[in-house]
């Protein structure tokens, strides 16, 4: 669920933006900073390489997945997934933002810019530290030291976002002249860090344990893992459905946001992956527990198709994905590459999960 964190936090932002007016390279950058921030809880699991070290060094180790995993839940989804943390941490990246700003402007050169910028420069200091202390006091310096990898993480988020306030117009169509993005207000990257690190904890909920909700609090909100079928296999192609949706959304939101069709640059012959249908009957059913060769044979068959289908010749037959992108030529090929694996992996799921309730209703 890694990928589909960022995305949900990046289309859901994107199509408010744009619902409330704002213009398209404003709404396209700050779906941007939100699908940072909605990923950056997991940053957690760099731990877990932990895991691999002591896989490839102790004799009769497990596995590298199992020992990749089991290092994993010595943390993951406890410090960085609490929506009390998120609470805390988003308004300290917005005050980093602020100082980071005003040092650049010409305001520090006048005194009340000068105590504006050490003022939030203060605060956002003085929050990150509650957070690292109140996770060395709850869980111990393993925590604090994650504690301490995902403020630092944001705060570099917050920086590039102020730095890079150019890069959403680059993708936009037609760019009027003077029509680079202002650097973006503290506020709005608070809201948007604050609607990714809240956005990225409901996303375990069907693949994993439940988060620690209100860390450093205990929390007794939804401590099990929401079932979405009692069969694990309909279970998995559920919860692999889900990621999908939240892939194609933002497809969608980006389409949008950009001014392009979503759909012309499909190749109609990505359906052809229905044909994975068929690992239905040769393959174990995946699980949860047990879902590797499902995962990585149906992205293999989204990711050959978009390949071998989504080229920059069919892109040619659609005028619609060709606006004046001269800085960025093959912005269209890879568009066309990514929204044909998108379909062939939707028509192989369909089709596998077809199969497998036949295969069920015959037992």
């Amino acid at each position: 669920m890694f990928v589909g964190h960022a995305l949900l936090a990046f289309a859901v932002a994107g199509l408010i933006a744009d619902w409330r007016g704002w213009p398209r390279q404003h709404a396209l950058f700050v779906a941007v900073i939100a699908g940072a921030f909605g990923a950056l809880p997991d940053i957690d699991i760099l731990y877990a390489l932990t895991g691999l070290g002591h896989w490839l060094l102790a004799d009769n180790a497990p596995s590298a997945p199992t020992a990749f995993w089991n290092a994993s839940r010595t943390v993951h989804r406890s410090v960085t997934h609490s929506l009390l943390v998120g609470a805390v941490a988003a308004p300290a990246f917005g005050l980093a933002a602020f100082a980071m700003r005003t040092r650049e402007s010409d305001r520090p050169r006048r005194p009340i810019g000068s105590a504006l910028t050490a003022l939030a420069a203060l605060a956002s200091l003085s929050l990150f530290g509650l957070l690292v202390l109140a996770a060395l006091l709850r869980s111990g310096p393993l925590a604090a030291f994650v504690m301490s990898l995902f403020l630092g993480t944001g705060a570099l988020l917050s920086l590039a976002s102020v730095r890079a306030s150019t890069l959403a117009s680059a993708l936009v169509d037609t760019p009027a002249p003077n029509s680079s993005l202002p650097a973006i207000s503290p506020s709005t990257l608070t809201l948007a860090a604050l609607w990714g690190l809240w956005s990225h904890p409901w996303g375990d909920l069907v693949t994993g344990s439940p988060p620690d909700w209100f860390f450093p609090a205990d929390s007794t909100l939804l401590t099990s893992r929401v079932v979405l079928h009692s069969d694990p296999t309909l279970h998995l192609l559920a919860a692999f459905a889900i990621e999908l949706g939240a892939i194609w959304l933002a497809a969608i939101t980006f389409c949008r946001l950009t001014d392009r069709s979503a759909f012309a640059a499909i190749d109609p012959r990505a359906g052809l992956a229905a044909g994975y249908g068929l690992a239905a009957v040769v393959t174990t059913p995946p699980t949860l527990d047990v879902s590797y060769h499902f995962v990585f044979s149906i992205l293999s068959v989204g990711l050959l198709s978009g390949i071998t289908l989504g080229s920059p010749i069919s892109v040619a037959r659609h005028p619609r994905l060709q606006p004046a992108l001269p800085s960025l030529p093959r912005t269209e090929s890879l568009l066309a590459t990514a929204l044909t694996g998108l379909t062939a992996i939707t028509s192989a799921l369909l089709a596998y999960l077809v199969v497998y309730l036949s295969l069920l209703g015959s037992v």
